[in-house]
């Protein structure tokens, strides 16, 4: 049978009405480092095929690679790894039925900000 009251039932909030909070956004960010990282290992792997394929196409993507541009994107990418990895930390943790209160989730949230971004320099500095 068709819903005759289908146009007068209240809508569900939507992002404009919610107030975004911390662990929101940050468990989105592990969400978008996640498909990030997709892209940066097709590059690897363009860049490791062109290595298998011929020196002068392999000093084209090499090219591409180490400018500005793709030293950029490998940094971005580095820093998407180290906060997907302590994201998943944090949920492991929280799989445990630990940190799941809200002041306790803040903290773990900003060491994910923090950590990874501190990981990150630490990495750029190794290399």
């Amino acid at each position: 049978m068709a819903d005759v009251n289908r146009g007068n039932r209240p809508l569900s909030p939507h992002l404009t009405i919610y107030k975004p909070q911390l662990n929101s956004i940050t468990s989105i960010l592990v969400r978008i480092t996640g498909n990030a990282m997709l892209v940066s290992a097709i590059l690897v792997v363009w860049w490791l095929m062109a290595a298998a394929s011929g020196a002068d196409y392999f000093a084209t993507i090499d090219g591409l690679i180490t400018s500005l541009l793709g030293d950029l994107v490998m940094t971005l990418s580095v820093l998407g790894l180290w906060y997907h990895a302590l994201g998943g930390l944090r949920h492991l943790v929280w799989d445990t039925g630990r940190g799941l209160d809200v002041e306790t989730a803040d903290r773990m949230g900003w060491g994910m900000i923090i950590g990874s971004v501190a990981l990150t320099f630490l990495t750029i500095i190794a290399i």
